[in-house]
């Protein structure tokens, strides 16, 4: 698979259902997102701004896209149903058809900008690695079907000796009938 592809699999909208167990907390959360993903330009001015802040990665950009998602968790028994939301613009910048970088205007761990390392697999698993200034975190995407893919993450301590979570999401293709 190559990264034009998998974006293009990938915008619409979703329904996700994650688990995540907190090793460091000793917690499971479910949570349960409404994820849209829509294509975006390069010249779009915030893909160019974010590209403009990471101008030390002089490759073409290729299929930026936006992601915003609206979750609701049950991480805090006191809170239970509290929304959390954002938004996330990702660029890609391959290096080969099957590897690149991944300019991020949000991270995932940490809500800093951040720059991912991808690559697919040879099953067509979308791999992406990040590290953050206090974590490491690995998220691999696949596709059941068109309509059906499956997400799961692990984020590391930042030396990567320790395991602090690891999170397993089924989402559904949300189809306008």
């Amino acid at each position: 698979m190559e990264i034009e592809q998998f974006v293009a699999q990938s915008k619409g909208e979703w329904r996700s259902m994650r688990s995540a167990h907190s090793l460091a907390f000793q917690q499971f959360e479910d949570v349960i997102s409404k994820i849209s993903i829509k294509l975006l330009s390069t010249d779009d001015r915030k893909v160019r701004d974010l590209i403009r802040a990471n101008s030390s990665y002089k490759h073409l950009p290729i299929s930026p896209f936006l992601i915003h998602w609206e979750a609701d968790t049950d991480w805090e028994v006191n809170t239970a149903s509290q929304v959390n939301s954002g938004t996330c613009i990702l660029v890609p910048m391959p290096l080969s058809e099957h590897s690149g970088f991944m300019l991020r205007s949000v991270g995932y761990t940490e809500a800093t900008k951040a720059v991912s390392k991808y690559e697919f697999l040879s099953d067509g698993t979308f791999s992406m690695k990040t590290e953050y200034d206090h974590s490491l975190v690995e998220e691999k995407i696949w596709f059941i079907s068109t309509h059906v893919r499956c997400r799961s993450s692990v984020i590391r301590t930042s030396k990567g000796s320790g395991v602090l979570q690891t999170s397993f999401a089924s989402e559904v293709r949300r189809i306008n009938t």
